[in-house]
């Protein structure tokens, strides 16, 4: 039913239902209003209340607003070479190495929002976390993690394999070969090389791995007794138990520079795989381990660096406090870093890194 334009109409013909019997909410709703908006327009016939100006108000910008210079500032950080294929998470620790701080990571991705450029970049999506056995690492080398993916090669329907053995505590690749076949062999040769750049001779360790033949091979499980290495494997027929090894390969296939047409020969697969491990150990801000590199994570260089970006956000928040409602960014690098967490209780889940 159409709402009546006469407003004075409108409240005697309720009025009128009401003193018939009828009960107000329904009368006013007969004619499409409510008990609110009738109390409403009999005060302000009878002139009892104000007209409403609160839609016409005039309101002070709060005092954490960014100024448009701000704003700028921060699109054109966004869009200089360094960064402009970075998203905020890994720009802003960037700029606090260099001493800088221009926003929050929050402020960095609802600038970017509003001005219609924050968006997800080629195949990438969120990666799904899983929980299931658990081994913890509080310092490098006592947990490893290890596996083999298939990288193209240039004759159609064969494979290289690429051997990778990743510490789970700084996320550094300790050992990585590139093979034309998946064997025990290749994998105990390489978990020995490791073993002695790492200087592990007679320290307890923990390697998990999949269920693969190369993995539990008996060349293979022979080194790791040799070694005093024990080994850990993923669950049956679950592919989620290995996520670090899983998600590091995940990283190098979806670099820029990956080839989108097969490698040539061994020799083409080998060089791209050192360039990789080299940009992923000394370059690559881990946002797992506060980003930093795990190079530097591993040589215990990681600590000096988030003191230092400690100290340029307590400068940035002594500037303006106004703009920091809680405590500065949270820096501090883990002291646990959880291969599969077991459930203990519900809700009381230790923290994977």
């Amino acid at each position: 039913m159409t709402v009546l334009t006469d407003r004075q109409h409108a409240v005697a013909l309720i009025d009128e239902a009401v003193e018939n019997g009828a009960r107000r909410m329904p009368a006013a709703e007969i004619l499409g209003l409510s008990v609110r908006t009738v109390e409403r327009w009999r005060a302000e016939g009878t002139g009892m209340v104000r007209a409403d100006h609160r839609p016409t108000a005039v309101r002070r910008p709060p005092v954490n607003r960014l100024t448009a210079a701000e704003r700028t500032e921060i699109l054109r950080v966004t869009t200089l070479p360094p960064f402009a294929s970075l998203p905020p998470s890994q720009i802003v620790p960037k700029l606090a190495d260099q001493g800088r701080y221009v926003a929050s990571e929050s402020t960095f991705y609802r600038v970017l929002k509003a001005a219609d450029l924050h968006h997800h970049r080629g195949r990438a999506k969120a990666p799904v976390r899983r929980r299931p056995t658990s081994h913890c690492a509080t310092g490098p080398n006592p947990v490893w993690c290890w596996d083999i993916t298939w990288l193209p090669a240039a004759i159609k329907g064969t494979y290289t394999y690429w051997y990778m053995v990743l510490d789970i505590y700084s996320r550094k690749i300790v050992a990585h070969e590139v093979h034309t076949t998946e064997s025990a062999d290749h994998a105990s040769h390489l978990i020995r090389r490791a073993s002695l750049a790492e200087s592990l001779s007679g320290r307890p360790l923990v390697l998990h791995a999949d269920n693969g033949s190369a993995m539990k091979g008996s060349t293979m499980l022979a080194t790791l007794e040799t070694l005093g290495i024990a080994p850990s494997f993923s669950r049956p027929r679950v592919s989620n138990d290995n996520p670090y090894a899983e998600a590091l390969f995940r990283t190098g296939k979806y670099r820029p520079e990956y080839p989108t047409k097969p490698f040539a020969d061994l020799a083409a697969a080998q060089a791209w795989v050192l360039r990789f491990v080299r940009w992923y150990n000394e370059d690559h801000q881990h946002s797992g381990i506060r980003f930093v590199t795990p190079e530097q994570r591993h040589n215990g260089a990681a600590q000096k660096i988030v003191e230092q970006r400690k100290q340029v956000y307590q400068k940035a928040r002594a500037q303006h406090p106004e703009r920091w409602s809680q405590n500065i960014r949270n820096w501090d690098l883990p002291t646990e870093v959880w291969l599969n967490p077991e459930r203990v209780n519900p809700g009381s889940l230790s923290e994977a890194a």
